[in-house]
């Protein structure tokens, strides 16, 4: 071919490309945050808690949206990525404003606990509510008691998690656990969690002990690991600590010889940046390409919801978003998550069935569920509740 054919031929095909990016349905997904989000604190990212995000979750949206963008394109959509971010809680309903005006109808929620229950319920006076994905909350109740209909989460939940981790202890036969809980409300439903993990697979807790840091001396005792463990009916001990900062430090400072696990040592994530399988390395090569850091459980989850947005545009273009939700929440439209298994959401609460890994800082350890354990439907939802278990109420 000639240098002005191979000219000619590389317009044309431009005028193409542009011409169907033209017109292109663009839909948008919303990232909806908050800038004084505590779990993205500066200090907080640095010091990189076993589990806890590295980065926004917006990485993880925007890195599915570069992914689906060919078959996007043979559909005649496209995907666009925004960031709506409320300076604090008391902000979101402006914020909210924002997206009931633009008539956002997907929203991907990075909010803690209390502010994504508020955001979830604002958005239910909508005359036509929005399809909402939890990527980044593993709060029950959000399962639970304040369950709504459209709403869906990605990110694995607390009960999942730990029925993730009481599997691995249940299978290596370690059954005595020693029980370390923080005093905030957030390791009360850690710790409350666990319990029920506990207690469905039958590992015992033989004592619970409460840790503190602080900078009174008259409280230094309850930051002192090795007295804290010195007790000797324990197989593995179970540290519960939300923030973070206490459990860190205790692998190899317990009084006796014993694996640490919960919120360090061995941790439930859905996520590890050193998965070696399903094509995991190459979706976190890809994701560090994008966002110059290490893929974490809520970019997988954020990235994941994206995947099923896809997934239900591809099954059910001209749907309405009822008709989405509903197709979704049906447990038919599957995505691939990268973790094996073909993954779907439960009509019950809208939880994303997944295998857990259980990781530390060097790599994934094992994945939950484990072989010899049994479900008459779908060995997935041996984690977390199920749906004779589930408080939620809502259904489509």
């Amino acid at each position: 071919m000639q240098a002005s054919s191979r000219k000619r031929y590389w317009l044309a095909a431009s005028c193409m490309l542009f011409g169907a990016l033209a017109q292109a349905a663009v839909t948008t997904v919303a990232v909806l945050g908050l800038d004084d989000d505590p779990r993205y604190a500066q200090r907080r990212i640095e010091h990189h808690y076993a589990g806890h995000p590295s980065g926004r979750a917006l990485d993880g949206a925007r890195l599915a949206v570069q992914e689906a963008e060919p078959e996007l394109q043979s559909m005649g959509q496209q995907l666009t990525v925004k960031s709506y971010q409320a300076a604090n809680a008391a902000d979101l309903g402006r914020v909210l404003a924002q997206l009931r005006s633009a008539k956002v109808q997907y929203i991907l929620l990075d909010l803690p606990d209390e502010p994504m229950a508020a955001a979830v319920k604002a958005l239910q006076d909508a005359r036509d509510p929005a399809l909402l994905f939890n990527v980044s909350s593993a709060h029950d109740a959000l399962r639970g008691a304040q369950c709504e209909t459209n709403l869906l989460h990605t990110y694995p939940s607390q009960s999942m998690q730990f029925d993730a981790l009481v599997q691995y202890l249940a299978a290596r036969s370690w059954s005595q656990a020693l029980l370390l809980v923080g005093p905030k409300p957030d390791d009360q439903k850690l710790q409350s969690a666990f319990a029920r993990s506990a207690k469905r697979y039958g590992l015992k807790i033989n004592k619970t002990q409460p840790f503190k840091l602080s900078g009174d001396p008259r409280e230094r005792d309850l930051a002192n690991v090795r007295l804290l463990t010195n007790d000797r009916s324990h197989d593995v001990v179970v540290v519960l600590d939300s923030d973070g900062e206490f459990a860190r430090g205790v692998p190899f400072n317990t009084q006796l010889p014993r694996p640490v696990v919960g919120s360090s040592g061995l941790t439930p994530m859905a996520w590890h940046p050193r998965w070696e399988l399903n094509g995991g390395p190459q979706v976190s090569r890809r994701f560090q390409r994008l966002a110059q850091r290490p893929m974490e459980a809520q970019d997988w989850a954020a990235w994941a919801a994206v995947k099923a947005l896809v997934s239900v545009l591809s099954d059910k273009p001209k749907a309405s978003v009822l008709q989405q939700t509903q197709a979704l929440r049906s447990g038919q439209v599957f995505l691939d998550g990268f973790k094996g298994p073909r993954l779907s959401f439960r009509p019950w609460d809208g939880q994303l069935r997944q295998p857990v890994f259980l990781g530390s800082a060097d790599g994934v350890a094992s994945v939950a569920p484990f072989e010899g354990v049994m479900h008459p439907v779908d060995v997935l939802d041996t984690l977390g509740f199920d749906e004779k278990e589930s408080t939620c109420r809502k259904r489509l």
